[in-house]
């Protein structure tokens, strides 16, 4: 004898559209050894997962969150931003293309400054954004590290630099070059004036913001297994016609051969950071 033990009074399912519960986006986040974690736990975590150590992309607003004590900070050359110098056009116009990256991500550039407290003692840091047109160095970047650097040598503070980038910025051609040149002229500056210079390496960072002052700092500091070079393995092997040791782009292997000082993972940064400066920095 068979029993209804459990029978719909209506069929389908009767639940209006409007009431459904959808799961909120960007609750849980998935690193590339299939690591799975909620998001807050991830943010506690200065955005590195806890399963596997893995060092998830973060912008300015974070790095900013995460050195500066309590998160406060006041942002320097806010409203410098890019503009379309040359009327550029690739796949589509450069002044488009700007205009979409700025509504997307409430950026002017792809670089910001700021100056706050980190453990006590004031300093200047700039930070790379990757997600406008992937850190790219143009000429307002440039424009923004020479009025920090200035800010820098006026008030006698140490300066970061936190570089992550693909490396110049095509859509300006010559003048995103220039910009390396000037840089290095104003650090120059900078190390004259007995003020202390720290570059942290995240992932990734990339052509001629490697070739210039991500690597001429006091003391250069890398995220665990970020992608550091030039240019990429294919070019390079093309270039030398050889196999290139596993690896070769990491922080790790060029903390081996002497091009990155110390590797720091970004829970430990803001510690580090604080003592190095309270060790090397020049006091006014």
């Amino acid at each position: 004898m068979a029993f209804d033990w459990f029978k719909r009074k209506a069929k389908n399912i009767t639940t209006s559209t409007d009431e459904k519960k959808d799961v909120p986006k960007g609750l849980w986040h998935q690193t590339p050894s299939g690591k799975v974690v909620e998001h807050e736990e991830l943010k506690k975590n200065n955005y590195v997962s806890p399963e596997d150590g893995f060092h998830v992309r973060i912008g300015s607003a974070e790095f900013f969150d995460i050195l500066f004590d309590e998160g406060k900070f006041t942002e320097l050359d806010a409203n410098v931003e890019s503009i379309d110098i040359l009327n550029f056009k690739d796949t589509k116009p450069y002044a488009d293309r700007l205009k979409e990256v700025k509504a997307k991500t409430k950026l002017t550039d792809s670089i910001r400054n700021a100056v706050g407290t980190v453990k006590g003692t004031e300093m200047v840091v700039s930070c790379m954004d990757f997600a406008f047109i992937g850190g790219s160095l143009g000429s307002v970047m440039g424009e923004k590290i020479r009025r920090a650097v200035d800010y820098c040598i006026a008030k006698k503070l140490p300066y970061m630099i936190i570089c992550q980038s693909g490396g110049a910025r095509m859509q300006e051609a010559t003048y995103s070059l220039m910009q390396l040149a000037k840089v290095q002229a104003k650090l120059a500056q900078l190390s004259e004036a007995g003020l202390l210079y720290i570059a942290y390496l995240c992932d990734p960072t990339f052509g001629g913001i490697t070739a210039s002052f991500a690597m001429t700092a006091d003391i250069i500091m890398a995220e665990p297994k970020a992608l550091i070079g030039f240019a990429g393995p294919r070019v390079i092997r093309e270039t030398i016609g050889r196999d290139l040791p596993e690896g070769f782009q990491t922080s790790e292997f060029l903390q081996e051969k002497g091009f990155v000082d110390f590797i720091v993972k970004r829970t430990e940064i803001r510690d580090t950071v604080a003592k190095t400066v309270n060790l090397l920095a020049v006091k006014a």
